[in-house]
């Protein structure tokens, strides 16, 4: 019997699971090390508090506390609510609460920019891990492969059975 196509497998999947686990392990490092260079610290008030932002979890908190301040800020209202509270008080002909409305508008649409990124990162830190676990996964079954494959099988003459050489 030849076991040639499991040996071959084997080392494919080692080849392939080595280059997603080190494209990962690279990509998670990257995405830490910017994250880390930005300095930014969790506040006091958010679930994860006074950590430095330079992992998903730390990315998350700061985006949830982005969130809660910028509607605090906004009492509540959303960028879209806000747009359409403004147009009202302008169509109104009351122009300073216009404005006002306006300038919360831009401070919560800055939170949402600011909260856009910080996801981003969270899902970046996903794929790597993703890729990581893929790799893991593929060097554990080439190892496997390549141990099948490199053991010799006899086929008995009268083709009952195999057994191991």
């Amino acid at each position: 019997m030849n076991l040639k196509p499991l040996k071959t497998a084997g080392l494919g999947s080692l080849i392939m699971g080595t280059l997603f686990a080190l494209t990962g392990a690279v990509t998670w490092g990257v995405i830490t090390s910017q994250l880390a260079d930005e300095r930014i610290t969790t506040p006091a008030d958010a679930f994860l508090p006074g950590a430095p932002v330079n992992n998903p979890i730390a990315a998350l908190a700061q985006a949830d506390i982005i969130n809660k301040h910028a509607l605090a800020g906004s009492n509540g209202l959303t960028y879209a609510e806000l747009g359409a509270e403004a147009t009202k008080a302008r169509n109104a002909g009351d122009t300073a609460k216009a404005e006002e409305l306006t300038k919360q508008r831009t401070s919560v649409m800055n939170g949402s920019f600011l909260r856009a990124s910080l996801f981003t990162s969270v899902l970046a830190y996903g794929v790597s891990l993703f890729a990581i676990g893929i790799g893991l996964t593929l060097i554990i079954l080439g190892w496997a492969l390549n141990k099948v494959g490199g053991q010799g099988v006899a086929v008995r003459a009268d083709g009952a059975g195999a057994t191991r050489a």
